[in-house]
């Protein structure tokens, strides 16, 4: 999953992105509401974390320019403000949650967890599918009683195809949301990510549709070796 910060003040820009990157995102970092609404509108972020107080642009306008574009990626607005009616007007200008400064990291990291589940139609924070389980609030992933240690962009790989398990997902596709804006992306890596996560996982846990992509497996997941 590829998340989106928008925040000018350095030292929590820098907190967010260590954090995010801790918790198995894929992280770009804007500092001003002008290069924010480009990356939003050419980007695909699966969720933004959007300061108000930026410069160039506020963040409200920034807001307000991407739901008119047609741009519904998630949006947890971030905040020193604290008047009730600027919650509102968050809100109305398309925001799916607000958090104010000072704020606990373990909140923001669960409102974002929650609004991705939200935007993928999943209710709970544990997915599970085809005999594999993955809990977001830890980042452990098990088939049946077996934990299974994952690299930080296999566990991304499975992350996004088990938010969308009843998609195909193409390669191009996964590398936009893997991968942050200033990675070295190659698509060979993918197929390297999918031949790995069969080898835990199972090799019929994740399928091939030719010409299309991936997809997660309906039937539970056969036995992997777990290295």
């Amino acid at each position: 999953m590829r998340l989106l910060i928008v925040e000018d003040e350095p030292t929590i820009a820098e907190q967010l992105l260590e954090a995010l990157t801790e918790a198995g995102y894929a992280v770009d970092v804007s500092h001003d509401g002008e290069d924010a609404a480009y990356r939003g509108a050419t980007e695909p972020y699966d969720a933004v974390v959007l300061d108000l107080g930026l410069p160039q642009l506020d963040g409200l306008s920034v807001l307000r320019r991407w739901r008119a574009e047609g741009v519904d990626v998630p949006v947890l607005v971030l905040t020193a403000r604290g008047e009730w009616h600027e919650k509102v007007d968050g809100i109305d200008a398309g925001a799916d949650d607000y958090l104010a400064k000072p704020f606990r990291m373990e909140e923001l990291l669960a409102r974002l967890r929650a609004l991705i589940r939200r935007a993928n139609g999943s209710a709970s924070a544990v997915l599970e599918r085809g005999g594999v389980t993955l809990d977001t609030r830890s980042a452990r992933v098990s088939v049946g009683q077996r934990a299974v240690k994952l690299t930080g962009h296999e566990y991304r790989v499975l992350l996004y195809l088990m938010h969308h398990a009843d998609e195909v997902v193409s390669r191009s596709e996964l590398i936009e949301h893997i991968y942050a804006q200033d990675y070295d992306r190659d698509s060979n890596t993918i197929e390297v990510f999918i031949r790995r996560l069969r080898s835990k996982l199972g090799v019929d846990a994740i399928v091939t549709e030719r010409g299309f992509g991936y997809r997660f497996a309906d039937e539970a997941a056969g036995t992997g070796s777990g290295d």
